[in-house]
């Protein structure tokens, strides 16, 4: 039997599009994985990437598919960290509604282009941007997005502005750092131990993530609802 991703490309892009924000996290634990998503899609999270990080990371992510589909039933959920196109089919066999690499790697493109689930690879430069639209990625990947900082985005969306970028690495989850991204104008961001830190996960402080994720969620809305008003106003 062949796995399909719960939700399309388009789906996938409109969940995004409507929060601005995907958690990105990794954890050996099934039991505490499942926590942390519960906790991010209670905070009004509907996109999720768990990243291949760890020893049979994989296996983790099939179970945590399964129980998703259950008990976050809008969730998509994806796969990060993603290098090469043997782990990606791995990934979109388990379920995985999304592909996300550190990488661009055109290898991939067409393994999840025939699935019609969306890859988001890692580029720095407008040419590696092009080349992924080329090859069909309507969403890519800034990594480590610190490095490159809000101008980057802002001197790429100049002359592509058709462009739908994700900023990952170097976001913190306060209205300083995610006003600074979508200013520049980033489609969405990701955002990692800063939204879930340590002592928060072994603590099992699940609903401070809660909280934590539905604040960032708050403050993305404010941010594009202050960028659309003077739109607004001339329609």
């Amino acid at each position: 039997m062949t796995t399909m991703a719960k939700f399309d490309k388009i789906a996938v892009l409109q969940k995004i599009a409507a929060t601005g924000m995907v958690p990105v996290f990794y954890h050996a634990s099934i039991e505490t994985a499942k926590q942390v998503v519960k906790a991010c899609y209670e905070g009004g999270v509907r996109v999720f990437e768990f990243t291949n990080r760890g020893d049979f990371a994989h296996e983790i992510f099939g179970e945590l598919v399964k129980w998703a589909d259950k008990e976050c039933p809008e969730l998509a959920l994806g796969a990060g960290t993603v290098v090469d196109a043997s782990t990606a089919a791995l990934y979109i066999q388990l379920g995985a509604c999304f592909i996300v690499g550190p990488l661009f790697n055109p290898d991939v493109a067409p393994v999840c282009n025939r699935r019609l689930v969306p890859y988001c690879p890692g580029c720095g430069t407008a040419s590696e941007i092009g080349k992924a639209q080329e090859l069909g990625s309507d969403l890519t990947k800034l990594f480590p997005g610190d490095v490159y900082g809000p101008a980057f985005v802002k001197s790429v969306m100049a002359p592509m502005p058709w462009t739908k970028i994700m900023v990952t690495g170097g976001v913190a989850p306060t209205r300083q750092s995610i006003e600074a991204w979508f200013a520049a104008g980033a489609y969405c961001v990701g955002m990692g131990s800063q939204l879930f830190p340590k002592q928060w996960v072994a603590a099992g402080q699940w609903q401070d993530i809660t909280n934590k994720c539905r604040e960032c969620i708050d403050i993305i809305a404010e941010i594009k609802g202050e960028k659309a008003s003077p739109t607004n106003q001339l329609i």
